[in-house]
């Protein structure tokens, strides 16, 4: 069944019920539809609060996707979505599949020329975007191969835009009499490789719906569960998540925010029962408390039942001490890729907290494997490459056959990663074959950072490498070897870093010679092995 379905069946059971709410607690008045928000008052703060029932979802998901058919989108065009975390971003999401168009989340940190090259890349005939892109849209607008519709979500519309608002107040709010089968493509979401190049990922409808039914088999949402979803939408966690409690018409509250005291506030104030964090927020909120920043007291957290944690690995240590504080609390983790429609191919499940620190067995509907490299399955306690399968896994990379064939063999999606099985059955993960750094749940690229550096006059050779971190879980650390004869300080680098965008900027500098083999390839191992065995150097400097 397309997962559209799902969002028509709440609207028909559940018409008047709250579906989504909406909070931001650092509000500006930025979308024309924020006009309707409702001020409230809470310990002298204020936070900006809107929120939609399932018909009204259903009805503005009808309006866009009618709005998309009479500008001529067809079945499968692509319906890129730029926007920050909002209540017209699944509308909108869903609109688009509605019409038969595939959905294309885009990164909200990506450059005006990242944003391009995935418009490019996708064929993207239509871009949605809200206020805080519209500088960098502005830059490619007239560049862009193929978009011709620019839609946007907010007050005082660019004039190179359309006004959402404008164009769908006049669209009919029912559904469009659109085909949908489990094997129409649905959206496309971005991964990459070591190289920092997006590769466009293809998923069904089925994925999608698969995504849902994982989801809801891990957690067991009911109806009358809360969803707290902080991440941006345009990830697969996020919205795979969500989609547990969207399966069985569950609430679920968007917070624009990470701070700790706003986490704790809202999931005391809204009810929520079910949190999915980064190591970061987690590990904020535990030093909020042993700081006195918080105090428990002051909050009723008596209905908040699970929180799990994704996107990097969790340290046990952490695990431990947020159960000290909240024992109650059943705890899951979970692995996944974009290529598996996010997480849930792998989860530890909440029965087996003596296992953290394994990412868990295969999840629900799914099968794994490790395998070496003729892959050839491994015996238990060898280590190989993950390898996944099931109905999540992606069609294809868009237009790369070669890409897609390195990854992709009798329905198994071969993820690059590491791993070893114990006795029980579960799976650890030893390290990536990919050099990507997951910092907070993002990924950096180490040679777009490389590449950056280089063009710096004195550098003469550079290395990025990954450094584990307690509360982000890595960091990216330059290796910077300078030209014979020339001197580099820290101040220079710094200054030189700020062109990059914030997320990509190295935490640490080290200033010593890039090892490099005989056929000319940087010696990342030996860097790991160097300096991140005991992650502090006499050389190492730590960027704030």
């Amino acid at each position: 069944m397309p997962i559209t379905e799902i969002l028509q069946k709440n609207a028909d059971i559940y018409p008047n019920d709250v579906a989504l709410v909406e909070i931001n607690p650092k509000f500006e008045r930025q979308r024309a539809s924020w006009r309707e928000y409702s001020l409230i008052e809470t310990n002298s703060r204020e936070v900006y609060r809107k929120e939609i029932t399932w018909q009204d979802f259903n009805c503005k998901a009808n309006r866009f996707a009618n709005l998309l058919l009479s500008r001529g989108v067809k079945k499968e065009d692509k319906v890129a979505i730029l926007l920050m975390n909002c209540l017209e971003w699944l509308p909108v999401y869903f609109g688009t599949l509605k019409s038969g168009a595939m959905a294309v989340p885009l990164n909200y940190r990506y450059t005006a020329d990242e944003i391009k090259y995935c418009l490019d890349l996708a064929d993207a005939d239509v871009l949605v975007f809200g206020p805080e892109f519209i500088g960098r849209v502005e830059e490619i607008c007239h560049k862009a191969k193929k978009v011709k519709t620019w839609i946007y979500v907010g007050e005082d519309c660019p004039t190179f835009a359309e006004s959402y608002e404008e164009l769908v107040e006049y669209c009919s709010s029912k559904s469009p009499k659109i085909k949908l089968t489990d094997d129409d493509n649905a959206a496309i979401y971005f991964s990459s490789g070591t190289t920092g190049f997006p590769k466009a990922i293809i998923h069904k409808h089925r994925s999608l719906m698969h995504a849902a039914m994982t989801e809801q088999n891990h957690h067991s949402q009911t109806k009358d569960d809360v969803f707290l979803c902080i991440p941006p939408l345009y990830h697969t966690g996020a919205k795979m998540h969500w989609f547990g409690s969207f399966l069985v018409g569950g609430r679920s509250v968007l917070l624009n925010g990470v701070k700790p005291e706003w986490i704790m506030q809202v999931a005391s104030e809204e009810r929520c029962s079910i949190v999915w964090l980064l190591v970061p927020w987690a590990q904020d909120i535990l030093d909020a408390i042993e700081r006195g920043d918080i105090k428990l007291e002051d909050y009723d957290l008596s209905q908040w039942r699970l929180m799990h944690i994704g996107a990097q690995p969790v340290p046990p240590s952490l695990v431990k001490r947020w159960k000290s504080y909240f024992p109650t609390h059943q705890y899951d983790t979970n692995y996944g890729l974009s290529e598996s429609i996010g997480p849930g191919c792998v989860h530890l499940g909440v029965e087996n907290e003596h296992k953290v620190g394994a990412i868990g067995k295969a999840g629900y509907g799914w099968q794994t494997k490790i395998v070496d490299e003729n892959r050839v399955e491994v015996e238990k306690g060898k280590v190989g490459e993950l390898a996944v399968k099931g109905p999540g896994v992606m069609t294809a990379y868009y237009k790369d056959e070669k890409a897609t064939a390195e990854v992709l063999a009798d329905g198994w999606l071969f993820t690059g990663d590491m791993a070893e099985q114990d006795e029980d059955g579960f799976i650890w993960l030893v390290d990536r074959k990919k050099d990507v750094i997951i910092s907070g749940g993002e990924n950096l690229y180490p040679v777009q950072i490389e590449d950056f550096l280089r063009k710096h006059d004195k550098i003469n050779d550079v290395a990025v490498i990954g450094l584990p971190d307690p509360r982000l879980g890595e960091i990216a650390a330059a290796i910077i070897q300078a030209k014979e004869g020339m001197e580099l300080t820290e101040e220079e680098i710094e200054e030189f870093c700020l062109d990059l965008p914030r997320y990509k900027r190295p935490h640490k500098l080290i200033f010593a010679e890039v090892p490099r083999n005989p056929t000319g390839k940087i010696e990342k191992p030996k860097l790991r092995r160097i300096y991140g065995a005991e992650g502090v150097v006499a050389q190492q400097n730590e960027i704030k």
